[in-house]
């Protein structure tokens, strides 16, 4: 009977360990389609002189909002970011991202690390604090702040 019991009570650790990275796989997906749910607005600039998209949050996005997030992507190299604790954080490859034509600008953030992390072609998991931006046009609207790198 004893050893029975030792192998449930091993199942129901093994199903709830299997269960619990599952779900955080798919939280770190999740992550990237609730910010993709999003529309736009055309709104005057004055500083431009014409109408611009201005992204209009969902209340999904707006609930993450001020929120520490994981969020599994990849690092994109891109000049004008001084160091390894600004960048950009992309939730698709350098060849299909955002800047090389492949995805629309919720696929993208500009991150500031806690501490510098170094770049990988490989996807990474950062941790961090999100922020929206609906205002400033010479920023990306999604912006993670106090990222760390999430180790496996």
């Amino acid at each position: 009977m004893k050893t029975i019991t030792k192998y449930i009570l091993v199942f129901v650790l093994v199903t709830a360990f299997v269960d619990g990275a599952v779900s955080q796989d798919a939280s770190n997906s999740s992550v990237w389609k609730t910010l993709s749910k999003i529309t736009y607005k055309k709104q005057y600039d004055e500083l431009m002189g014409f109408k611009i998209d201005v992204p209009v949050f969902s209340d999904q996005v707006k609930a993450l909002s001020g929120k520490e997030i994981e969020i599994k992507g990849y690092i994109i190299p891109v000049e004008g970011y001084k160091s390894h604790k600004e960048f950009i954080f992309s939730a698709f490859p350098y060849n299909m991202c955002f800047f090389c034509g492949g995805a629309g600008p919720e696929t993208v953030m500009e991150v500031e690390a806690a501490e510098p992390i170094e770049y990988s072609a490989e996807q990474v998991v950062l941790k961090g604090k999100l922020s929206l931006n609906d205002t400033d046009i010479n920023r990306l609207m999604y912006l993670i702040t106090d990222a760390v790198l999430v180790e496996d």
